[in-house]
């Protein structure tokens, strides 16, 4: 095989008639294996409102090793806690991804907590999957002086070992997108005119905090420091870009499946219609903040009926990861992705004998 290519498998999940859990939505899930070998989903669900949970659903494969469809199983978690919730009774806990991280021995979840104060990363630890305790919000240092308490923050996802931080020192290590303002991707479509590209405000960050015996306690994981991994480049991921998947160890290394955004109509019109793809990146196995490989082009565009026509258009938006070792096919990757914010979807790849050429990206441009 000559380079990473998804090959669509189909609608796995969309609303059940009559489920008022679900009447507006379910998407962008997280995907791990269980203890009994079993893959499991967990789908935001979004009520009327915006009000989103965190299901779960065991996901069912056809002769061939295919996934099929899904049986639900309830809910994971649903608002809660004050950082979920808002004064006006909405709230949300959104957009999942799970790794199991072998130095804490336990599922870790990383999820969207979206309260009066913006979306902030939150987490919850696991043995089963199906007993979530929550751990509360990330908390990141401060970077040139600005508060990360104050940031809205996205799209993160963990490393499932000790990670080498740019000193050398293994730690645990995550993957997320500060939203600083001025960032969205709203924001940016409006501009007539080139703008100029921060590098540390428009990016992929990796953040690290140390993992001593003491903090092997779950409730104990401490204060991230900040890194930045990637900014937008290419021009299909223009107004940004965001972690997908859980980063997950290939031959080529550390490979995430991210996803970038565009505008249809371009800088100047009235109209901004935004375009959610998906690409690939290969970090090093040795040094995960080196970028061995980036899609110069998406790997997944929104192409499908139920791609291009939901509750947003035009959105493939990747957050899960199975590596299919239970069919004999180590070198297989399925992928599971929000379909226009209202359906799920999967694709699978199977992983190249060699990196691509000419598909690490250039440093970005000043402008874009």
């Amino acid at each position: 095989m000559s380079g990473f290519e998804l090959q669509r498998l189909g609608m796995l999940m969309e609303p059940e008639p009559g489920n008022l859990q679900e009447i507006e939505g379910v998407l962008n899930p997280a995907a791990a294996r269980g203890p009994d070998g079993e893959l499991y989903l967990f789908p935001r669900l979004v009520a009327r409102g915006n009000y989103s949970r965190i299901g779960i659903a065991r996901v069912r494969f056809n002769k061939a090793g295919n996934p099929i469809g899904v049986d639900r199983l309830g809910i994971a978690l649903e608002p809660e806690a004050d950082y979920e919730r808002r004064p006006d009774g909405g709230g949300g806990c959104e957009d999942p991804r799970i790794t199991f991280v072998e130095p804490l021995q336990c599922y870790l979840m990383t999820y969207t907590a979206f309260s009066s104060q913006g979306p902030r990363i939150a987490r919850a630890i696991s043995q089963d999957l199906f007993h979530w305790e929550r751990l509360g919000l990330s908390t990141f240092a401060p970077y040139d002086g600005i508060d990360s308490s104050d940031v809205d923050d996205k799209d993160a996802c963990v490393f499932p070992v000790a990670i080498p931080n740019p000193s050398g020192e293994p730690e645990l290590a995550v993957l997320h997108r500060p939203l600083f303002p001025g960032t969205r991707p709203e924001d940016i479509a409006c501009s007539a005119t080139a703008r100029e590209l921060d590098l540390d405000r428009e990016s992929i960050w990796i953040s690290y905090r140390p993992l001593s015996l003491e903090s092997r306690r779950p409730g104990n994981l401490g204060e991230f420091s900040h890194h930045r991994l990637a900014t937008p480049v290419s021009s299909w991921e223009r107004l940004k870009i965001g972690c997908g998947t859980p980063p997950v160890l290939t031959r080529h290394g550390w490979l995430i499946v991210y996803h970038g955004v565009s505008d249809m109509n371009g800088p100047g019109s009235e109209v901004h219609r935004l375009c959610y793809s998906a690409g690939v990146m290969v970090l090093s196995k040795e040094h995960p903040q080196v970028i061995r490989y980036r899609s110069t082009k998406p790997v997944l565009t929104p192409e499908l009926p139920q791609e291009r026509r939901g509750t947003v258009a035009n959105v493939v938006f990747p957050t899960g990861i199975d590596r299919r070792d239970d069919i004999g096919l180590p070198e297989r990757y399925d992928v599971y992705y929000g379909m226009a914010d209202y359906r799920i979807g999967v694709a699978r790849f199977d992983v190249p004998d060699v990196l691509p050429q000419g598909g690490l990206a250039d440093p970005p441009d000043t402008t874009m």
